[in-house]
């Protein structure tokens, strides 16, 4: 049997600490902002709130915001921190709520302990209990990154199976939801800027966590105040880099041919001449 802190315990040497995670959420609230001017009245959903990151940025942004999860030993360190959070299974939960109550429903890590079954179930009721414009938010790792495919993934003995971004967000766009958006997250900071890409890059710089924010039913507003953001690429894919790697050595390959012309040429009197040598003596 796990000691009651297996999980607080594995998450803390494996995902990182609150002050990390925490830092890691911002990238979310450019999208979820704007639409609470809209919905004074509604809050925040956060499933599998865990340590109660997400809740924290809600409050410190005057968000209203309500965590699920089942673990204790998480739920502990919400409770620390004075935040409103429940024990309870996050499927069951969102099932009991009101249609439209809702201004964002979020899943951070949460999608890869699922069954198909209980995610289908989970984007169903989301659509359903979110406002108008309302966000849909699943972050979970990212098997395009070769690494996190083939090996951190397991390292959690809770994950059920990795979600390629295809499935990710044509999940959402089945149920319902007006529009959604691929983000890839976390990947190196320099890999953009980066002149030389390794092979090393290639198996491990791809972002290693991805996510769709889907949001539901629109009208005018609810369009143009997330457009630009909708629009936007976010983080890299495989890809990306294969393309960058390829077009490197092709090049490289291209320099060390016109080196070897070039060679060749400063070097062909001096051939000649040898062989001239050689036909005399």
């Amino acid at each position: 049997m796990r000691s009651a802190s297996f999980y607080a315990d594995l998450e803390a040497r494996h995902r990182g600490g609150r002050a990390l995670i925490k830092d890691r959420l911002r990238a979310y609230l450019p999208f979820v902002l704007p639409l609470a001017s809209q919905h004074a009245n509604s809050y925040a959903l956060d499933l599998g709130c865990g340590r109660g990151e997400w809740l924290e940025l809600m409050r410190e942004n005057g968000i209203a915001a309500k965590g699920v999860d089942l673990d204790a030993s998480m739920l502990a360190f919400c409770a620390d921190s004075g935040l409103d959070a429940i024990q309870a299974n996050a499927i069951e939960y969102i099932q009991s709520l009101s249609d439209q109550s809702v201004l964002a429903v979020s899943g951070f890590h949460i999608v890869e302990h699922l069954s198909f079954q209980d995610l289908y179930l989970l984007v169903t009721h989301a659509l359903r209990v979110l406002v108008p414009g309302g966000l849909l938010i699943l972050e979970t790792p990212n098997p395009e990154n070769l690494t996190v495919g083939a090996n951190s993934f397991y390292i959690d003995p809770t994950h059920v199976r990795p979600l390629p971004w295809q499935l990710l967000t044509f999940l959402p766009e089945q149920v319902g939801f007006a529009r959604t958006k691929h983000l890839r997250l976390q990947e190196p900071s320099a890999i953009a800027e980066s002149r030389t890409i390794s092979l090393n890059d290639v198996l491990t710089s791809v972002s290693p966590d991805h996510a769709v924010i889907a949001q539901a039913s629109l009208d005018g507003i609810h369009v143009d105040i997330l457009l630009e953001l909708f629009s936007k690429d976010y983080g890299v894919s495989l890809n990306e880099l294969v393309q960058r790697y390829d077009e490197q050595i092709a090049a490289l390959s291209a320099q060390v041919a016109q080196n070897a012309r070039q060679l060749k040429l400063i070097t062909s009197p001096f051939r000649a001449v040898y062989r001239l040598f050689r036909s005399v003596f």
